[in-house]
């Protein structure tokens, strides 16, 4: 028999916002029963509705901000609050900061189980939080007859249309807006999610921010697209213009890419820079899109890593080779591993047109290579510096590192909570935490990420 909540679904009711959750949402509570509150900020009173009601916890909608909290300022975009990317625009940059340097405090701590005895470094913020992003995928649809671009509304796939974005390039409100003029002149056709019909699915934009190299990617559902010959006389009068091209996606899936590229004009890639290191960059490829937060988290990863020049280092989930051609300059030899293929093409292209000899990258999982390799090569490291995707790192990858005992070990994370869970692990098995440092790499998001260096006790 299911239990009474303390709310039934549509009920209102009134409550102060204490804290905030991992995607920005206010966090608060009812006679004891905790709400989660989309665009409520810590020190809000509010109205609320109740919408979605579980046994212990609720999720509810804002109805009326009461009193507002002393750190809610005006969000500079106007469709902040309905649209999925910027969670945290509504609230202070400072306290963005501060709210994020708390969250990596508190995994350490709730999830890690260390209290004490490493230094927690000030996150780094950005001095302009602002049109920082390098890359933009603009979802394409028609609702009514009418052409939408722009962005999806927080959990849907309902678009929100506007040519522009406070944290995108802000070369790309002139690109959308060629494109949109091309597909309403030439009546083109576009891609309904559920008819799996139509033409043109999205827009991917990137922008060398070092460069000022720009390209353009449009992704069809399809071979071909007609009078594309207009289209590229439209996107390469736009200054900065280098590549432009078709992705050929006909998969009935949410995923934006396909695996197919048609060029359409100029250069197959761009370039752009993160320090002194050069890159080539595909629509294909992945590469961090806040180059001068990348640039500030990889060269606190490389002041961890402490080179003197004659060490022998191993950066598992490499990607391109991003961090990997950082250390490369002050390293003896640096092994890459990276599950993706295509990345590590990109990895050993980045070494070649940088003139870097002592990177060398494998292809597989980094939980299977480095264990496989460590049982059968006995290979050893002095550093072992780890980038892993939200899930973090695998026991057996973590068994290898302890195994293997590098004097250090950095690691760099996009989840803190993750990140604690790994530390423990560590510190369990040899391993002291010595420093940490959070980085804001997606400012007016609830996403941080942190590097921490870690050495044998």
């Amino acid at each position: 028999m299911k239990e009474d909540t303390v709310l039934k679904k549509n009920e209102e009711c009134i409550i102060h916002i204490e804290d905030m959750g991992n995607d920005g949402e206010g966090i608060g509570k009812y006679q004891g029963y905790t709400l989660f509150v989309k665009n409520a900020l810590v020190g809000d009173t509010v109205r609320v509705r109740a919408m979605k009601c579980k046994k212990n916890y609720g999720y509810a909608r804002l109805m009326e901000i009461i009193t507002p909290s002393p750190y809610r300022v005006e969000p500079r975009c106007r469709i902040a609050l309905q649209c999925g990317g910027c969670t945290l625009q509504h609230l202070d940059y400072e306290e963005q900061l501060r709210r994020k340097q708390k969250k990596v405090a508190d995994c350490i701590e709730r999830l890690g189980g260390i209290t004490g005895g490493y230094e927690l470094c000030s996150i780094i913020g950005m001095q302009n939080p602002y049109y920082y992003r390098n890359k933009a995928q603009f979802p394409v649809g028609s609702k009514n007859g009418k052409l939408s671009i722009g962005f999806y509304a927080g959990g849907s796939h309902s678009i929100i249309d506007t040519d522009n974005c406070c944290i995108q390039a802000k070369e790309n409100e002139d690109i959308v807006r060629a494109v949109r003029s091309f597909l309403e002149e030439e009546n083109i056709s576009i891609y309904n999610e559920e008819t799996h019909e139509g033409l043109v699915r999205h827009i991917l934009i990137r922008v060398g921010f070092v460069t000022g190299e720009i390209m353009v990617c449009l992704v069809i559902n399809g071979n071909d697209l007609s009078d594309k010959e207009k289209l590229v006389e439209k996107l390469k009068s736009i200054k900065g213009m280098k590549s432009i091209s078709l992705n050929i996606n006909k998969e009935k899936t949410n995923v934006i890419l396909g695996n197919k590229i048609r060029p359409l004009w100029g250069e197959p890639c761009i370039t752009d820079y993160i320090g002194a290191v050069k890159f080539r960059i595909s629509p294909l490829s992945f590469y961090q899109v806040n180059p001068a937060q990348t640039r500030v988290l990889y060269e606190k990863a490389l002041e961890f890593a402490c080179l003197q020049g004659d060490e022998t280092v191993w950066d598992l989930y490499c990607g391109i080779g991003t961090i990997s051609l950082f250390l490369a300059a002050k390293a003896k030899k640096v092994y890459g591993v990276e599950i993706i293929p295509q990345a590590i093409e990109d990895a050993r292209e980045n070494a070649r047109i940088n003139g870097i000899e002592n990177a060398e990258f494998f292809v597989g999982a980094a939980e299977e290579v480095l264990p496989e390799k460590y049982r059968q090569e006995k290979i050893d490291a002095d550093v072992i510096v780890v980038d892993p995707p939200r899930k973090g790192c695998a026991e057996s990858l973590l068994d290898t590192i302890v195994l293997m005992a590098p004097k250090r070990v950095v690691y760099v994370s996009c989840d803190p909570a993750t990140l604690g869970r790994d530390l423990k692990y560590l510190t369990s098995r040899g391993y002291e935490l010595k420093k940490v440092q959070a980085v804001d790499q997606f400012p007016h998001t609830g996403h941080v990420e942190t590097v921490v260096l870690l050495k044998q006790m």
